[in-house]
């Protein structure tokens, strides 16, 4: 599977704010292996801001030593967070 910083590499002279055709266009002049460009393929057709905002979309992890229970307890907090104020009394 192709990694977060992977994905950047190969799209670091891009141009922003790009489409789905110009990212996977750029990593393939740039020569990026098969499965970073089986997963920029994969992107949803939509105009994107910056790499990160590729990768994010490309489902990509940008912090795979997170294990998944560290990120299970992460979202259960998030979660809380986004509760509005008068609802976090009851």
């Amino acid at each position: 599977m192709a990694s977060y910083t992977d994905v950047l590499q190969y799209l670091s002279s891009l141009d922003y704010p790009a489409e789905k055709d110009d990212v996977v266009r750029e990593a393939e002049r740039e020569g990026a292996p098969p499965e970073v460009l089986q997963a920029l393929r994969a992107l949803p057709p939509v105009d994107y801001a910056n790499g990160n905002e590729v990768a994010r979309s490309a489902g990509i992890d940008a912090a795979p030593e997170v294990s998944p229970s560290q990120r299970s307890a992460q979202a259960r907090e998030k979660q809380h967070q986004r509760v509005s104020q008068h609802l976090r009394g009851i």
